[in-house]
């Protein structure tokens, strides 16, 4: 009888267990932080992130950047649009606040602890994040130096010489993710792709990531919430923007690609931000909206932009919600968009101190900065990543970042130190690279490795994850200090300058050309134009000929770069590709 009632006792206990351990199950799937918060009576905001994550490796078979954003954009939009409808009904019906995203399958809302349980338990729900307040980390405000024509960063990665090949930047959009911008700061106004030099159209061009004040932060702001022109409300946007693609046309010349126009999106509140401003941000430059959000269009997208935020452990980051902001750039890289990633200011904590998102992702293109002695800066964060036990290889690449001086509010200007000024000289060597050659729009690790591989080696004495510091690539520098006129010659190499197939005997040489450029036809012609555009499709030269089997043309006052010609001989056009050297 004893036997029979333990027996009893033990099958009840067990089934109640099982019952308590099933009814439980969905707190696993809630991080700790929103858990405590709500259990103790508070409301709080959290990221949903949902079962269903897309598959975008059809991406990268794609031959342009315009078909992978085309093919992202509609395949991101198409799951959030199928998969979150069910959550989506049940916030409305409790009338939570919340807001949905596509970049990543994610759904931000505001709930308690009620809400919470209930979006937990749902099968389609994988995670529920924390959404922490994250602060910038400032930059160090360098010693004012007198103006220079041209800084010395830009100077020490050789982009002078860049332009001198007549290669700025043209044709390529830069894009800044950031704490706001002064748009009409002189060294910027006339970059801005929302500029054309009349009047200005921010649609597409200009994002507003924050609606509301920052618990961290006193209340109102000076740009105000949902901006609908750009603005800065701390100065570290305009800096960052400035070296990327900043020059006033009056001696300060402070950025890297000044022939390339810039858009931007703000993601932070007085300098403080949250995975969701970020998100949001990512979510835009992906496909860019206008400016009452509605109507996004993937062709306007940026085709690299710079990121100098950071989401530490200790505020709310952590391996467990790391996937969340991983897949939005591993999202936005299939689309065909570089992301630059500053590594950090924690360079004291030594090796595996690049420990924060964006920076420790594969899908960044993570930056050191140097200084001016051309050696590692002592505030630059090292390698490996060790805190999702990857170690994975970071930096991938180093660049000026110490006194670097570039635009402020109110059209001033200023020098700055830190990563976050290092990485808008990579930025703006990606728009000098495809400035360049054109084709490599689009291709993120063909772009990545020609950076990498023209950098100037860099080595240090340290041993970091077992790679020691004379190695290259190594934890402190990565490949090295970027190098532009490096880059962008080895991007000219990758031009395919054969001409086109023709219908009538006609030879364009030599290919590359330098001062001179030949064309012979095989036997005489009448009435022949010939044409020149530059990378930017943009007519430069034009002759006529009324009968011509021979000519030559000067083109040593034409800048370096790729051409494409086209001869008309009546009904017959042929057409071909051209590099200049």
């Amino acid at each position: 009888m004893k036997k029979h009632l333990f027996s009893t006792l033990l099958t009840l206990f067990v089934i109640v267990l099982a019952s308590w351990t099933s009814n439980n199950d969905w707190q696993t799937k809630v991080d700790a932080e929103i858990l405590a918060s709500v259990e103790a009576g508070n409301t709080i905001d959290f990221l949903i992130y949902m079962t269903e994550q897309a598959d975008l490796a059809v991406a990268n078979t794609l031959a342009t950047k315009e078909e992978k954003g085309q093919y992202v954009y509609n395949t991101l939009n198409q799951l959030a649009q199928r998969s979150q409808s069910g959550v989506l009904q049940e916030l409305q019906s409790r009338q939570a606040e919340h807001r949905p995203y596509w970049v990543v399958n994610a759904i931000w809302a505001k709930g308690d602890a009620d809400l919470v349980e209930t979006i937990a338990r749902r099968s389609d729900v994988q995670l529920l994040m924390h959404n922490p307040s994250i602060q910038l980390e400032a930059p160090e405000r360098a010693n004012e130096s007198n103006r220079n024509a041209i800084e010395w960063g830009l100077e020490m990665i050789n982009a002078d010489d860049v332009w001198a090949m007549g290669i700025t930047g043209q044709g390529v959009t830069i894009g800044g993710q950031d704490t706001g911008y002064d748009w009409e700061h002189p060294a910027l106004k006339n970059k801005y792709r929302g500029w054309n030099g009349l009047m200005s159209d921010h649609n597409y061009n200009w994002h507003d990531a924050i609606h509301e004040d920052d618990l961290n932060t006193n209340p109102g702001n000076p740009c105000g919430f949902d901006s609908t022109i750009p603005c800065d409300d701390n100065n570290h946007g305009t800096h960052t923007m400035g070296t990327m693609t900043g020059d006033d046309n009056a001696g300060n010349q402070i950025g890297v690609a000044p022939g390339a126009r810039w858009v931007a999106c703000r993601n932070m509140e007085e300098g403080w931000g949250t995975p969701t401003t970020y998100i949001e941000c990512f979510e835009w430059f992906l496909a860019p909206t206008d400016i009452s959000g509605n109507n996004p269009d993937p062709t306007q997208s940026p085709h690299v932009f710079a990121n100098s935020w950071a989401c530490p452990e200790s505020e709310g980051c952590n391996t467990s919600n790391f996937n969340v902001m991983e897949a939005v750039v591993d999202n936005i890289k299939a689309a065909g968009i570089v992301t630059v990633v500053s590594a950090g200011n924690s360079g004291w904590q030594g090796c595996g101190s690049i420990n924060t998102p964006a920076a420790i992702f594969e899908g960044s293109f993570t930056v050191a900065a140097t200084a001016s002695n051309d050696t590692i800066a002592g505030y630059s964060s090292h390698g490996p990543v060790t805190i999702d036990s990857s170690n994975r290889m970071k930096p991938e690449i180093s660049a000026p970042g110490s006194s670097v001086r570039s635009s402020i509010i109110g059209g001033g200007y200023a020098s700055f130190s830190g990563t976050s000024m290092a990485g808008p000289h990579v930025a703006g060597v990606v728009g000098l690279v495809i400035s360049a050659n054109p084709s490599l729009a689009g291709q993120v690790d063909a772009i990545r490795d020609i950076i990498q591989q023209s950098a100037v080696p860099k080595t240090i004495d340290e041993t970091c994850g077992g790679i020691s510091g004379m190695e290259v690539p190594n934890h402190t520098y990565g490949y090295g200090r970027i190098d532009a006129l490096a880059a962008v010659n080895a991007a000219l190499e990758l031009v395919d300058v054969e001409p086109l197939t023709i219908s009538y005997e006609s030879y364009v040489f030599p290919n590359p050309f330098s001062n001179q450029l030949n064309i012979e036809f095989g036997q005489a012609e009448k009435g022949a134009t010939f044409e020149l555009y530059n990378a930017s499709g943009q007519l430069i030269l034009r002759e006529s000929w009324d009968e011509i089997r021979f000519h030559n043309i000067q083109t040593a006052n034409l800048p370096s770069g790729v051409y494409v010609y086209r001869i008309e001989n009546g009904a017959q056009i042929s057409t071909g590709k051209l590099v200049k050297n």
